[in-house]
């Protein structure tokens, strides 16, 4: 293998990064890939299937494909060039490296407690024997495996997770969707403000550099016991407009008899029963109302205000403890026993596995769980929305129960930062949990 590296890293890739993401390939600019043998046998074991990882894996099949067609073995010992592919996928896919494949055996003596045969002890094996035959060259394996990073590390590997599917650096920095107004806000600001009334609500606009920080269907608070309350229904260069926010925790203005129990659920109700909001996103923990809102919100939509047809609810289906195996009966009847938070509620059930190829017109659509959802996978539910549709995102970040998907590389985190610019989509981080003070304490302390 005649390997041209003058300031270049060699990236070799483990299996479940490909799994995970197709154009992996073509994330890493100038720097060249390799792709171990025992990889493409992993790959081939995984395309049969309807799953997303069999999808991403037949997806990654046709890419070699495409990059391997009519080169000689002069050419692949050379590294076959990823720009061939580059301009035919994304303006947004620079990789000027190389794609080598393992065309010789490759082995390197590891620990006699680590047998070759094993797969991820395959590549490790193949990562040292890379170093030692090219010293000059910085060799660094790739995983979404903590586990196969640990070992490297042993082993006194160079070994990293794959940053690309990451949306934000640290998940302290997610977008809470809202913000504490200063307690001078409207000493500093009031005196370029104008206020009017139109159609009962109250509107304020507001002239200061501060809204260049702010996004569209922001919530703003002030902390004190003026018990101001907005949304940013608009905001331009340094000029923004704000409205009143309903209040929603008296039980003569509760929604299908629910009522705000604090200030983040008053505002997600507000965006819930707009009708120019058409994606929400709801993060918190377990207790602090998510669901109960969403369901709410949509039951009033829906059977009285008549704005939707029905209400669909989905989420991933991935157990907490063992799975108990099939489920026989009817795509609702085997989605039954996911979905106890909403079987006493009139919603259909459907599974995200029929969502291909779908539409939803004038629906109120809710994805539960959808920490567990991978930015490709919530694209995919997302994008089925026709006309009239609302989409509502609930999940809970420090629940995620899908291999190799943290919090900064989850689909909710993805859509949350994504959408955050949009007009017509509102976030909302809730704090408290409002079911009892035993369920606050496990929250907090376990």
């Amino acid at each position: 293998m005649n390997i041209q590296f003058v300031g270049k890293k060699l990236f070799v890739l483990d299996t479940n990064v490909l799994m995970h993401d197709p154009t992996a390939l073509f994330r890493f600019q100038e720097h060249n890939i390799f792709i171990p043998m025992v990889v493409l046998e992993e790959l081939d074991h995984g395309k049969k299937g309807m799953s997303d990882v069999s999808r991403n894996v037949r997806q990654v099949s046709r890419f070699l494909d495409e990059l391997i067609r009519d080169a000689d073995q002069k050419s692949i010992q050379d590294g076959l060039p990823l720009s061939k592919l580059v301009n035919g996928l994304n303006n947004e896919l620079p990789a000027q490296g190389r794609l080598f494949f393992q065309t010789h055996q490759l082995s390197h003596l590891l620990p006699p407690d680590l047998p070759g045969q094993i797969a991820d002890n395959s590549i490790l094996s193949i990562v040292l024997a890379l170093s030692k035959e090219f010293p000059d060259v910085e060799v660094i394996l790739v995983s979404k495996d903590i586990n196969m990073r640990i070992k490297a590390a042993a082993l006194q590997i160079s070994a990293e997770d794959y940053h690309n599917d990451q949306t934000i650096d640290d998940i302290d920095l997610l977008y809470s969707g809202a913000e504490e107004l200063d307690i001078d806000f409207w000493n500093v600001h009031g005196g370029k403000m104008d206020s009017w009334q139109e159609n009962g609500k109250t509107f304020y606009r507001i002239h200061s550099p501060i809204v260049r920080e702010w996004h569209p269907n922001q919530y703003l608070y002030m902390g004190t016991e003026s018990g101001f309350e907005a949304i940013v229904k608009s905001c331009d260069g340094e000029t923004a407009v704000l409205r009143l926010l309903d209040d929603y925790r008296s039980k003569s203005h509760s929604v299908w008899g629910v009522c705000a129990k604090n200030r983040e659920q008053n505002f997600a109700l507000n965006v819930l029963l707009d009708n120019d909001v058409d994606f929400i996103t709801l993060l918190g923990s377990a207790g602090t109302g998510k669901t109960l809102l969403a369901l709410a919100a949509g039951l009033s939509l829906t059977l009285e205000q008549k704005a939707y047809q029905e209400i669909i609810m989905t989420r991933e289906t991935m157990p907490v403890g063992e799975d108990i195996g099939f489920l026989p009966g009817t795509e609702e009847e085997k989605m039954a026993p996911w979905m106890g938070a909403f079987v006493m509620n009139r919603v259909k059930i459907r599974s995200l596995n029929f969502m291909r190829g779908r539409t939803f017109l004038s629906r109120y659509l809710i994805i539960d769980e959808a920490q567990n959802l991978t930015p490709k996978q919530l694209k995919t539910l997302i994008t089925r929305a026709g006309p009239g549709t609302k989409i509502i995102c609930i999940g809970n970040l420090a629940q995620i129960d899908t291999p190799y998907l943290t919090a900064i590389s989850s689909g909710l985190t993805y859509v949350v930062d994504r959408f955050k610019h949009w007009p017509n989509s509102a976030h909302i981080t809730l704090r408290r949990g409002e079911r009892s003070r035993l369920a606050d304490f496990a929250s907090e302390n376990l």
